[in-house]
């Protein structure tokens, strides 16, 4: 199993601070100093899960969304994006808990033409005001035929890191990673009115080949 790089400190943190308390509880309880420690492996096991980074190759063509990440749809509505497009959009927002797949990746092809970090709070990421209010990254990537896709990392309760690696003047890969938010968190896309929505709220998605809408 693949592991994603921003893990490999805390991986490593954790597993000589396990192993110490392991040792000293051996050494404290010789016969049940193992089973003590149970619950910090337990625990490691998890760490090691969630950290996992799947290897999925997208089948889209260029006008497909691409689902940017794992988890529930939460948001599908129209809202006017007041940072970059000034205009009425389709946001659609993906809720992740800790059990998913946090890596995000690009939901379209195309060149990166804004990338931004804005300090925040840390309401709850299903919480209306989250994707104004909450620690977040905003990118917006336009494609071939300039269609301008923006969309957003957005950190919740749990979720404290947020880790951006699209810059300006990148290209963009539907698909391709470009991110990654640690323990919990959302993702919303704001898309124009007349594309096709393929998801409901409620569905599950699968980040980096489900197509979840269809630009015009």
């Amino acid at each position: 199993m693949k592991l994603h790089r921003e893990g490999t400190s805390i991986l490593i943190g954790c597993l000589i601070i396990f192993a110490i308390i392991t040792g000293v509880l051996v050494y404290q309880f010789p016969t049940y100093g193992f089973a003590f420690s149970l619950p910090l492996w337990i625990m490691y096991g998890f760490i090691i899960w969630f950290f996992r980074n799947p290897i999925r190759e997208p089948d889209s063509s260029e006008n497909c969304v691409i689902a940017p990440v794992d988890g529930k749809v939460v948001v599908l509505e129209e809202v006017f994006e007041s940072e970059f497009l000034n205009k009425r959009c389709i946001q659609l927002s993906i809720f992740m808990t800790p059990l998913n797949v946090h890596v995000t990746r690009y939901p379209v092809n195309g060149k990166v033409i804004f990338s931004k970090y804005h300090s925040g709070k840390f309401l709850v990421a299903f919480h209306p005001k989250s994707s104004e209010l909450n620690e977040r990254t905003t990118v917006v990537v336009e494609t071939a035929n300039q269609t301008k896709v923006l969309f957003r990392q957005i950190a919740g309760a749990v979720a404290r890191r947020i880790v951006c690696y699209s810059e300006e003047n990148d290209q963009a890969v539907a698909g391709k990673e470009y991110g990654f938010i640690k323990f919990g968190s959302r993702v919303d896309i704001f898309l124009p009115l007349d594309t096709t929505i393929n998801v409901k709220v409620g569905d599950k998605t699968k980040g980096g080949t489900q197509k979840i809408a269809q630009l015009k």
